[in-house]
């Protein structure tokens, strides 16, 4: 058993309130933790959703829900909220500057023996562990959306890491159910964002240079049976992750389509207050998404056809 029953989450975004409940649901003393009072508010809403969500989809019953509420509580300050803390996972936006600024201004804060763990989904540990001021208990531990489903979580090293800190963030990992994938070596993107990325990118492309509707990529993909697509999944990570994401990478790498991606997104959903699924709107409606209505993959009836053909452009 790990020592690490004290957690705290910085963020209470998307992924950070799903690792905080499901932190919390598995028996560890948890804190979240934001800058702004009004995104502790909707984590809580979105926490009494999730009270539902486990209900219907893990077997939960009312006393593991009470017993998991007890568990959390909410700060909006930074000292209080990683006091007595074994480990800190940090889930702020994927923007290095919002991450650095962040662990220097927490370093001076933690106890001698915290270990942190940020939970970027493309930067490298070692892009961060000089600003916690404790590199040797540092690494990453990148958890994927809908965390009690997709239950599985990427732990990465860094030159600096020491053997323990890693052997009790895996052992962390495995008590609150987690699957471990240990990457061999540093890689941008991880293992599931390595594919993910250019596979969403490549998805909004189509809809960013009016190719076909969301609706239409999404069926393409569906017919794997997979159970959302692309322009699902990104409703489900947030818009303004993938706008984070999408705009640092398109910039890093001079990549014009990506960048044009960006402020697709940005111009469409970001400015529009639809930020995915934690606002009920992103490129569908929620919480009842037309993807997952009956008929979505039904063949049309052939009344439909000078409908369908109308959309193709003249020559």
């Amino acid at each position: 058993m790990s020592r690490l029953d004290k957690v705290t989450v910085l963020g209470s975004g998307v992924l950070g309130g799903q690792i905080a409940w499901h932190s919390a649901f598995k028996g560890k003393t948890v804190t979240v933790y934001d800058i702004s009072p009004d995104a502790i508010e909707r984590c809580r809403g979105v926490h009494h959703r999730y009270a539902a969500v486990y209900r219907s989809e893990v077997g939960a019953d009312d006393a593991d829900i009470a017993a998991t509420r007890k568990r959390l509580t909410y700060a909006t300050d930074l000292a209080a909220a990683v006091a007595q803390a074994d480990l800190v996972i940090e889930a702020v936006p994927e923007i290095p500057e919002v991450k650095t600024a962040l662990y220097k201004e927490m370093a001076g804060l933690l106890p001698p023996d915290t270990l942190v763990a940020t939970n970027s989904s493309t930067f490298l540990p070692r892009d961060f562990a000089p600003a916690t001021g404790r590199p040797e208990k540092f690494c990453a531990l990148h958890f994927s959306n809908n965390i009690w489903a997709m239950n599985f979580v990427e732990i990465m090293a860094h030159p600096d890491a020491s053997p323990q800190t890693l052997t009790e963030v895996t052992e962390f990992a495995v008590e609150i159910g987690m699957l471990p994938i240990p990457l061999r070596k540093e890689q941008n993107g991880y293992v599931v964002n390595t594919w993910l990325v250019p596979f969403l990118n490549a998805a909004q492309t189509l809809v960013t240079n009016g190719i076909a509707t969301p609706e239409d990529v999404d069926r393409t993909f569906l017919y794997t049976g997979a159970r959302f697509g692309p322009l699902g999944m990104m409703d489900m990570i947030g818009m303004k992750t993938v706008f984070d994401v999408l705009s640092h990478w398109g910039q890093e790498s001079g990549d014009a389509q990506m960048i044009a991606n960006a402020d697709y997104v940005k111009e469409n959903f970001l400015d529009r207050g639809r930020l995915g699924v934690q606002t009920g709107k992103g490129y569908y409606d929620y919480p009842d998404p037309s993807y997952q209505r009956p008929g979505f993959l039904d063949v049309p009836d052939i009344s439909a056809v000078p409908d369908l053909v109308s959309v193709f452009s003249p020559r």
